[in-house]
């Protein structure tokens, strides 16, 4: 399909919607309810990992899996999905998506055995991806160049929400109606969100469709190709692919199998408490917008270097055997997490000169691939040397990718 007469002008006319107007906040909050339609279904397993491992006979490694797969099958489609959007919009793609990821959310407790349930995990994955793979070209397209970055980090703060909403609803009903019935609340809790998104989200206007490109498939396909390189091409960009995989596995392996430790000696907390550390996610809630708006005043390079040591610094806490550390030192490495990540996604639009779908794509393919594969690994790291080993490994990893990120944005302003 190719753009009508007019409309890459009219595209290039809009300013997009001011913070405070009607559009700005329809188009956030539509968004917030993308991110708890997508997230609370995405990660709703990793409350249930000890007792999916205990009940199935599995090690943690394995049933970890469960979140893997879907992260995987996400990081894998985020690509496709910045094309389709291309082509059919921003929003169009986005409820097609999640339509179809709360169909497979809803199908995949009812499955006949473990391995058909990742099978239906990596689908639903995949259709996730729509959101994060076009939210924040939305974002960028949509709202003042003004307030992107602050925009960027409310819709952070929101996916957070969502994420804990689908951790604190499996996690306590798992305990009374077992793991199967909480992950179909969440997926009527992520039907819900869907819902809403499809009514709240405004129409496009800054978008333009992709124009059919001349000679056909191959001709397409090549200029795919030159886009991807062109994003691949800049060392920043590179840096911020790199940063979101390391540091969103790092997140990932911590949360994967922090319900292990704290229902293991010392601690021998009950299923239904060690759940609720996920509550930990509402400082991310918070330090997702509050880093968008330092970053206004000192800069991005300065705050997503910051937010990086911060969540070094609670890794490190988190090694002690003492209850009040290890919570304290989760909400200081939750917070610095998705600051430094709420920094990272909206700076990722600003430096793409052309092509930003697909370089957001880039983004969450190397976000979504850390929390598959270092997700996974961490388990590997936890059976071989305990949490001391895992969580000092993160925070080796995290000081590294403060001092990479520093040195390669230097010439941020």
């Amino acid at each position: 399909m190719s753009a009508g007469p007019g409309t890459a002008p009219a595209a290039a006319r809009w300013q997009g919607h001011p913070k405070g107007s009607r559009g700005y906040r329809r188009l956030i909050l539509a968004l917030a309810f993308a991110g708890v339609a997508t997230f609370a279904q995405l990660y709703s397993p990793q409350a249930l990992l000890p007792r999916l491992a205990a009940e199935l006979g599995i090690d943690p490694a394995r049933a970890a899996l469960t979140v893997s797969l879907a992260t995987m099958g996400l990081a894998v489609a985020v690509l496709p999905w910045s094309f389709v959007a291309d082509r059919i919009g921003r929003v169009g793609a986005m409820r097609w998506g999640i339509l179809a990821a709360t169909v497979l959310g809803l199908a995949g407790p009812l499955a006949p055995s473990f391995e058909a349930l990742l099978a239906l995990r990596f689908l639903e994955g995949a259709a996730l991806g729509s959101v994060p793979a076009i939210a924040i070209a939305y974002l960028s397209e949509e709202v003042s160049r003004a307030h992107a970055a602050v925009a960027a980090g409310t819709y952070i703060a929101g996916t957070t929400v969502g994420g804990l909403a689908g951790r604190l609803v499996a996690g306590p009903l798992a305990d009374v109606l077992g793991w199967r019935l909480g992950i179909i609340a969440v997926s009527v809790l992520g039907a819900a969100a869907a819902v809403a998104f499809i009514v709240l989200a405004p129409r496009a206007r800054g978008f333009s469709p992709a124009p059919r490109t001349p000679g056909g498939i191959g001709a397409a396909a090549a200029a795919v190709l030159r886009t991807l390189a062109a994003q691949l091409r800049s060392l920043r960009l590179l840096m911020l692919y790199t940063q979101a995989f390391l540091l969103m596995g790092s997140f990932v392996a911590v949360y994967n199998y922090l319900g292990f430790r704290l229902e293991a000696a010392p601690f021998w907390l009950p299923a239904s408490l060690a759940s609720l550390v996920f509550v930990a996610y509402l400082s991310g809630t918070f330090s997702s917008g509050f880093a968008a708006r330092l970053s206004e005043r000192y800069g991005r390079r300065a705050v997503m270097t910051a937010s990086t040591v911060a969540m070094a610094a609670g890794a490190a806490v988190m090694a002690a055997d003492w209850l009040p550390a290890v919570l304290a030192g989760l909400l200081v490495f939750t917070a610095g997490f998705f600051a430094a990540h709420g920094i990272a996604s909206g700076w990722t639009g600003a430096l793409a000169a052309a092509g930003r779908a697909q370089a957001a794509s880039l983004y969450n393919l190397g976000y979504y691939g850390g929390s598959s594969l270092l997700g996974w690994a961490g388990g590997l790291v936890f059976h071989a040397g305990g949490w001391a080993a895992l969580v000092l490994g993160v925070t080796g990893v995290a000081l590294t990718t403060a001092l990479a990120s520093w040195a390669v944005h230097r010439a941020d302003r």
